[in-house]
């Protein structure tokens, strides 16, 4: 397997955090993989911003920062401006195409997808937006089964709320499949 390094950054709320451990934690317990997960934010409760780094390998990992995310999330206008800079030459950056407006300065496979509007189409519950965004980053990275992600939420989520979980992320899923490679 490739090492895949992801960051996923937004803002405080938005839940980049939560789904970063979600995905490190379903490489680690479901598929038998070595994942380091680290995280950064803001001193503002909400709206502050937010970085999660994760890295995904079959091989020991020696340093757990991401300096250059061969995928890269970007949920605002902001974390697009300041890390859009650091995507890997030839990699992915994704953004919600209703909160951010790419530049063509980035030297990766931009895809811009209406996650939150879909969220909000479908579901009408914006708590489940970063799982939404996750299931996308699944479907275009393939990096751990959708069924190991759906196990770790269902350790994680009060039982009340799984249905609402595996719908936003089965509904990223379907959205990003259009532009897996």
């Amino acid at each position: 397997m490739s090492r895949f390094r992801f960051v996923f950054s937004g803002s405080g709320g938005q839940g980049v955090i939560t789904a970063a451990i979600v995905l490190a934690e379903a490489a680690v317990m479901h598929e038998n993989l070595i994942a380091v997960q680290a995280q950064a934010y803001g001193p503002e409760a909400r709206g502050g911003a937010t970085r999660s780094d994760v890295i995904i390998d079959d091989k020991e990992i020696l340093f757990p920062k991401v300096t250059q995310p061969n995928f890269l999330v970007c949920l605002t206008q902001e974390s697009y401006h300041k890390f859009s800079p650091i995507v890997r030459p030839g990699g992915t950056l994704l953004s919600d195409s209703g909160m951010v407006k790419t530049q063509k300065k980035a030297d990766a496979r931009q895809i811009q997808i209406p996650m939150y509007d879909n969220v909000m189409n479908e579901i009408k519950k914006p708590i489940v937006f970063n799982i939404c965004m996750l299931g996308v980053v699944i479907a275009l990275s393939e990096v751990v089964m959708l069924e190991s992600i759906i196990k770790v939420l269902e350790t994680r989520i009060p039982a009340e709320f799984i249905n609402l979980n595996k719908q936003a992320l089965e509904l990223g899923y379907s959205l990003g499949e259009p532009y897996r490679l």
